[in-house]
């Protein structure tokens, strides 16, 4: 919904940490398309920065990235591409959180199955007519859901599971309170 984005922004940095360059985390073992090594700022590769700036994304770099380099990306590539300011209140930040952990294609996906529209990852018309005629707190608990069984699908559950799934409930709560 208009006016959500920067809750949804606020919430979304209490769950993406600081400076990591973990070797397990899939996000950091590619490259930023310049040569450098994969790191993770905030919740942003080094590859998706690149993609953003059309620069190079070395770690000295992503070490400074502040919340206010980030919020135009995050607004653009998750929020915007799901459709947020069109969605549900609640439903629009637990679509756009998801897709920045899965990918925006893979939130609308998960969105589409739950309200039973075709699952192509583009949220249209179709889909958001869907959504809402469902009502809001029973969509975000099977939505929540969808996030937690792509979650338990992932050969690294293991290690990140208990906090993908600790950020699930924490989204559905914040979710649920302004549905």
């Amino acid at each position: 919904m208009k006016n959500n984005y920067d809750t949804f922004f606020e919430e979304l940095i209490k769950h993406e940490g600081g400076f990591t360059d973990d070797p397990r985390d899939p996000g950091n073992q590619r490259e930023d398309g310049f040569g450098n090594p994969g790191s993770t700022m905030l919740g942003v590769t080094a590859q998706v920065w690149s993609e953003w700036t059309g620069k190079p994304s070395p770690k000295d770099v992503m070490r400074a990235l502040t919340k206010d380099d980030i919020k135009p990306m995050y607004k653009a590539k998750y929020w915007d591409a799901v459709k947020g300011d069109e969605l549900p209140s609640g439903v629009d930040i637990s679509v756009a959180d998801f897709g920045v952990n899965a990918g925006p294609g893979r939130a609308a996906k998960r969105l589409q199955r739950v309200v039973a529209a075709t699952q192509d990852g583009a949220i249209g018309p179709k889909t958001l007519a869907m959504v809402y005629n469902m009502e809001p707190k029973n969509l975000l608990q099977k939505y929540a859901n969808q996030r937690e069984a792509y979650y338990r699908s992932l050969k690294t559950f293991e290690i990140y599971g208990n906090g993908w799934l600790r950020r699930t409930r924490e989204v559905l709560e914040k979710s649920l309170k302004i549905a």
